[in-house]
């Protein structure tokens, strides 16, 4: 069965999801022999969520989600990459996802690793020191804005990273502009274990 939820169908099937997990009434559709079998030739999955590698951020549970629902991308601080958005555009034109969804949390240890490296000047080593670079513009912005605290900062960098993904991929750019995908930016507390929006390009 093809998707053929809209933009704005498709999040409020997420948040209805994440409105069961805050709630403890978690459903785990979708989970059985069944569905894995019904999923062996094809996938149609709804969103694509692009999120930080957080072990606490699995999107699956935190949208109540099972096989199928979701292509899922992680990276630390979900830092933006060629093969990143490689997989976005697959998502978009292969498999036709209509909602592209940027996920990042409070207390990420990639931003407060940036706010550390941009207060201190001291870069970390090795391939952290790409994390950060990376990630550097939206705690700038955010110390521009007199806002301080890394969870205002993780907002941000949500924020540039949904519009980055915009700039970057035509592919994606063209879906959002003739209203088949939208992107949208969420914020999730991790001990309420709610995903709040925070930002939305498109139509929804």
């Amino acid at each position: 069965m093809t998707t053929t939820l809209t933009p704005a169908l498709a999040w409020r099937r997420l948040r209805e999801g994440n409105d069961r997990f805050v709630a403890g009434e978690s459903s785990h559709p979708n989970q059985d022999a069944s569905r894995r079998s019904s999923l062996v030739e094809n996938q149609h999955p709804f969103a694509v969520i692009f999120g930080c590698a957080d072990s606490r951020l699995a999107a699956e549970i935190i949208f109540d989600l099972g096989l199928g629902d979701a292509f899922v991308v992680r990276t630390a601080g979900q830092v933006m990459d060629d093969a990143v958005l490689g997989s976005l555009e697959y998502s978009i034109s292969v498999l036709g996802v209509p909602l592209i969804v940027v996920l990042g949390h409070d207390n990420c240890g990639a931003v407060t690793a940036t706010k550390t490296a941009v207060e201190t000047g001291e870069m970390p080593v090795g391939f952290m020191r790409s994390l950060v670079e990376r990630i550097t513009p939206s705690v700038l912005t955010s110390l521009r804005n007199d806002q301080h605290e890394v969870n205002d900062m993780v907002v941000e960098n949500v924020k540039q990273t949904s519009q980055r993904l915009v700039d970057s991929s035509k592919v994606i750019s063209e879906a959002v502009g003739s209203g088949r995908a939208a992107v949208i930016g969420l914020a999730y507390r991790l001990a309420e274990g709610r995903a709040d929006l925070v930002s939305g390009i498109g139509e929804l």
